[in-house]
């Protein structure tokens, strides 16, 4: 099935406004917004965040076990109106879908979170062409093209992957592989990285096996941005907005995404990353125990800035 990745993933939150500056500061752009209601906010190519209060009429119920404020669901955008009436004749046949005024379907997945379909809308993305300067290779940017600007404007510019605790993580990987996801790697007793198949990116899903009563939920969420210097250069930004880390930066191992966790207004933490790595159908997918030594590659800790004689 033609699923294409993640085209929107709707919160339900009590702090509308900190929720509203948060976006505006991780540097989402407001596609409508209503002070009292919440507000739709995109990346470059359209697809983003849907924050709704938390008792707003029409939201899926929260995971089970799950607290307000939480992801209440996750909208997946497909390639046509064949995919999505693939997708339809598959999920009525066990379970309850809804489908509303504009075409949208809705259901439960195994892992009790809300979950839909949509026609994509994602649109070409337009941004500065990012080079580098590898010795060895072509150069990637034009003499006097300097690449460190500290005014640079960045730009989220694609959904990129979200994470759950399931309490049933074979139950829940059975159900996205009904649908075409596949898995490119795993952890050990803890859970899968799928990927649907129209996309190559490592993973738009990783879901984790609940351990205990406090994971539960949305583990985290992430767009991409361009390139490492981006999730540096922004994550330094949002530091000094006063936003506080929660992990990085640093790169993982299993998609090789350079990473900067945040924590965030919507139950779960939010994450900036970029250069996730692409697999095809000749992957073979990688098995690791979880632990430090398999999460990254590197890590940092952010510190103020310092210069010379300082």
């Amino acid at each position: 099935m033609n699923i294409v990745g993640l085209e929107y993933l709707v919160f339900g939150v009590e702090d509308l406004s900190g929720a509203h500056q948060y976006l505006l500061d991780y540097g989402l752009d407001v596609q409508d917004h209503d002070p009292a209601n919440g507000g739709t906010y995109v990346a470059l190519d359209g697809t983003g965040l849907i924050v709704r209060r938390s008792d707003a009429a029409g939201l899926p119920p929260l995971p089970p076990g799950a607290a307000s404020p939480c992801l209440r669901e996750t909208v997946y955008g497909v390639a046509d109106a064949e995919t999505l009436a693939a997708i339809r004749d598959r999920l009525e046949g066990e379970r309850e879908v809804t489908v509303d005024t504009e075409g949208t379907l809705h259901c439960i997945d195994d892992g009790g979170f809300g979950i839909a379909f949509m026609v994509t809308r994602r649109r070409r993305i337009e941004a500065r062409y990012l080079g580098f300067n590898v010795p060895g290779q072509a150069p990637g940017r034009a003499p006097n093209d300097c690449a460190a600007n500290p005014d640079e404007a960045i730009k989220p510019r694609s959904l990129s992957h979200v994470v759950y605790f399931v309490p049933d993580v074979a139950k829940a990987e059975a159900f996205y592989a009904r649908l075409g996801f596949v898995v490119t790697d795993r952890f050990n007793h803890l859970g899968p990285f799928m990927r649907p198949a129209g996309t190559l990116d490592h993973h738009t899903l990783f879901m984790i096996e609940s351990q205990n009563e406090h994971m539960v939920g949305c583990n985290h969420f992430t767009f991409h941005l361009g390139s490492a210097n981006e999730v540096l250069q922004h994550g330094w930004n949002f530091v000094k907005k006063g936003y506080r880390s929660f992990w990085g930066p640093g790169r993982h191992i299993m998609g090789s995404n350079f990473f900067w966790y945040f924590n965030s207004p919507f139950g779960a933490v939010m994450e900036i990353d970029a250069d996730m790595d692409l697999h095809d159908d000749q992957w073979v997918a990688r098995s690791m125990d979880p632990g430090s030594d398999n999460s990254q590659i590197f890590l940092f800790d952010a510190i103020d800035k310092w210069a010379p004689g300082e």
